[in-house]
């Protein structure tokens, strides 16, 4: 394989340049809880679809916002790697704790010129993605569904499931207590 001449497309380019000055400055000193609805304006304003309720934690990186929809009541969590090159959709009252990679891109490992590919993210609603799990492109987690800590999640995770390790595997059943 002769990569010398790889090239990708660069899309959004000097937006991304923009957003990644903003997100290493700004974004970052914005205290997280008492004035998260200014952080939210700031992914707004660079196209991301979320509630000025839901919840971004300062330190987390979010390669581009305009690819970012975010539900009611949901929350990233601290130092986590969202790189969407493609759409990532997070339902409402979602968690996606400290740590967490969600990657929508890979490359195709079957052409010599060995180019980007991206594939969409979705988390449905009422989901937990654990701390330092990772999540590939073309994922969907259904509703309900718990991605255990430190899991590796290559394929579709049925609703109400809870999986875990390296590959993610079928745990057992979600089932919650009324409170």
């Amino acid at each position: 394989m002769d990569l010398s001449h790889y090239s990708e497309p660069k899309p959004h380019h000097l937006k991304r340049i923009i957003w990644y000055l903003v997100n290493r400055t700004v974004f970052r000193c914005i205290p997280t809880r008492t004035l998260r609805s200014l952080r939210n304006l700031i992914l707004r304003l660079f196209g991301a679809k979320i509630p000025l309720h839901s919840l971004v934690y300062s330190s987390c990186t979010i390669w581009a916002p305009w690819n970012l929809e975010m539900g009611e009541n949901s929350c990233i969590g601290p130092k986590t790697q969202i790189y969407n090159k493609a759409k990532i959709r997070i339902g409402d009252n979602s968690v996606v704790s400290q740590g967490a990679f969600l990657c929508t891109a890979t490359h195709d490992i079957t052409k010599e010129s060995h180019p980007l590919i991206s594939f969409p993210i979705i988390v449905g609603h009422r989901v937990w993605v654990a701390a330092d799990a990772f999540v590939g492109p073309g994922v969907t987690i259904g509703d309900g569904a718990v991605v255990g800590a430190r899991s590796v999640v290559f394929k579709d995770v049925e609703a109400w499931t809870v999986v875990g390790g390296n590959p993610a595997r079928s745990i057992k059943k979600r089932a919650m207590d009324k409170e």
